[in-house]
């Protein structure tokens, strides 16, 4: 079993975290985890409504990485490099 998926989502939750308590947030692990949902939860949507709008962003540990990591300004580059 490939385990790369999920060891770069712990990675990238845990470096979330630690500007989180860097910047003095009260919740540093939630607001990170809520940064991550957000920016999957964005990933998702973007390939659902492709029969709609025609734009699809591929899955794989690169785009899932960047919407995880970025948020949805992760996901509002993906859809900029997609129109290169």
């Amino acid at each position: 079993m490939d385990y790369l998926p999920v060891a770069v989502l712990i990675a990238i939750l845990i470096i979330l975290t630690i500007i989180e308590k860097v910047g003095k947030n009260k919740k540093p692990l939630f607001k990170a985890f809520l940064s991550m949902l957000m920016g999957i939860s964005a990933l998702v949507i973007v390939n659902l409504t492709t029969f709609l709008t025609g734009v699809n962003i591929p899955i794989s540990v690169f785009t899932v990485g960047v919407s995880a990591g970025g948020g949805l300004p992760g996901i509002t580059l993906l859809l900029f490099l997609n129109l290169l």
